[in-house]
């Protein structure tokens, strides 16, 4: 038992919660039975994984560059407030596990579950319908961790290896059945060549987007096809329009807070930097980040989808691979991430004035995850089926559900003492309905929310192409 216990803790710590080698393995396991050269397989695996480091960098830039100044003002006006942000809600929950007695160590036993319990959705997909394997690795740690908190709140009785029993179950029926949602719509997004569905925290809302974007404009009316008039034109290039709206954006919130209380906050703003070129700087690098992200993308992309076909050969037919989503910022003009972000700030702040305007018992502040990869995966499938126009309008919207959304899960799961919530869209509109069902109907309640959530892949399959359906989403020259 010890020997099984040590392989468990091994793989999760260094497997499973690591995306990079997650996905490097993957790569390795679909050259070799793909019965690639040994040469070719290690070259595989190396890019993939350097290649998710690469977005990581990107990510981790972004995150840790511009989540301080979100959450300084907070700090700054001495809020009382919820943070909107997976990671911040991850503390929280682990805060909160702490203290009704409980170890953070159940998070990693659901997390296993979830991804076993994936794999036997697959396994009977000819039943389940289902054909995607979620694989984004620190996604997977959020989920569990937030429903482990969830199912362990509200039935004591379940805190134990049956509850994390019960959260692996929820949580990979949630993973499996909402990124199969997103591989028609990234199918589309892709004209076909990509051969991945998205497996992050906006599945949902990526499925949504793609059903409203037709009905609010037009396809032909994409961010990539306006023509600028004059100097404007210049924004056309991502780069410009990035550098100059987060240095709009960003140096607001910047002086709101004050120089002398971003120096406190920023150990790299030296005495000798005038406050204009801080801002400045700090506002190209969102920009740099940004790049150096879609640079990882491309890379690790490659490798995945190409191998992903030995998986989908040999041991999960039909099987595809559900990855980070900011894959899909490859396959759209640039400035829709730009257009994306900003709308879905406006969306967010409007909605912290209104909390603030009603005196809401539950204030939020904006968290960089949801505001940046929620709002720009939505503006990026947005724009691609119906043009700027939803590209605009839906981020802003789904800004104002976060925060909403956001305040009363966070109330209801009672982590506003603790100060964070996951805050990402599908957490705030999916899981604000499973917070209620499992509050008030226990036991019963789990299980009615997985049997609910396996009924949306058997109405996908009643009202698709029924030829198509399991091959959607495979690249063409792998058959």
């Amino acid at each position: 038992m010890e020997i099984l216990n040590t392989i468990f803790q091994f793989v999760s710590n260094n497997i499973l919660t690591k995306a990079e080698f997650f996905v490097g393995i993957i790569v390795l396991i679909g050259y070799i039975l793909l019965g690639r050269k040994w040469y070719e397989t290690l070259a595989g695996f190396l890019k993939a994984v350097v290649g998710y480091m690469i977005l990581n960098v990107g990510s981790a830039g972004l995150i840790n560059t511009f989540r301080p100044i979100l959450a300084g003002l907070n700090q700054k006006f001495n809020l009382n407030a919820v943070v909107i942000d997976p990671y911040f809600g991850l503390n929280a929950v682990n805060a909160a596990l702490e203290n009704i007695g409980l170890s953070a160590a159940w998070t990693m036993t659901s997390l296993l579950l979830a991804f076993i319990w994936n794999i036997i959705l697959l396994i009977f997909r000819k039943v389940t319908k289902l054909r995607t394997l979620l694989l984004t690795g620190h996604i997977m740690v959020q989920q569990a961790t937030t429903v482990t908190w969830i199912v362990f709140l509200f039935i004591p009785s379940l805190r134990n290896i049956w509850g994390a029993v019960a959260v692996g179950i929820l949580v990979g029926t949630y993973q499996a059945v909402f990124s199969n949602l997103t591989v028609e719509p990234t199918d589309r997004l892709t004209d076909g060549e990509g051969g991945f569905a998205i497996g992050h925290q906006q599945m949902f809302a990526i499925w949504l987007a793609d059903k409203l974007a037709p009905k609010i404009g037009k396809k032909e009316d994409s961010i990539e096809n306006i023509k600028l008039p004059g100097f404007l034109q210049m924004f056309s290039d991502n780069v410009v329009s990035t550098s100059v709206l987060m240095f709009v954006f960003f140096g607001i919130i910047m002086l709101v807070l004050g120089e002398d209380f971003m120096r406190g906050l920023d150990d790299t703003f030296s005495d000798t930097t005038a406050f204009g070129f801080y801002i400045f700087s700090k506002a190209l690098s969102f920009t740099v980040y940004l790049n150096v992200l879609q640079a990882g993308v491309r890379m690790f992309v490659v490798e995945l989808t190409e191998s992903f076909k030995g998986i989908s050969d040999k041991l999960l037919p039909g099987a595809i691979p559900a990855v980070d989503c900011a894959v899909a910022y490859g396959f759209a003009p640039a400035n829709a991430v730009t257009v994306g972000f900003f709308c879905g700030a406006l969306g967010q702040f409007l909605a912290i004035a209104g909390l603030l305007i009603f005196h809401s018992p539950v204030m939020i502040i904006a968290g960089f995850v949801p505001l940046f990869f929620d709002n720009a995966s939505i503006a990026v499938y947005a724009n691609h089926r119906g043009g700027v126009k939803p590209a605009i309008i839906l981020p802003f919207f789904c800004g104002i559900i976060q925060v909403l959304g956001g305040a009363l899960c966070a109330y209801i799961v009672q982590l506003v003492a603790f100060g964070g919530w996951h805050g990402n869209f599908d957490f705030s509109t999916v899981f604000l309905g499973v917070s209620y069902i499992v509050k008030y109907l226990k036991i019963p309640g789990v299980i009615l929310c997985v049997l609910a959530m396996l009924a949306i892949p058997q109405i996908q399959y009643a009202k698709s192409d029924k030829e198509k359906y399991f091959t959607v989403g495979q690249e063409e020259d792998w058959d």
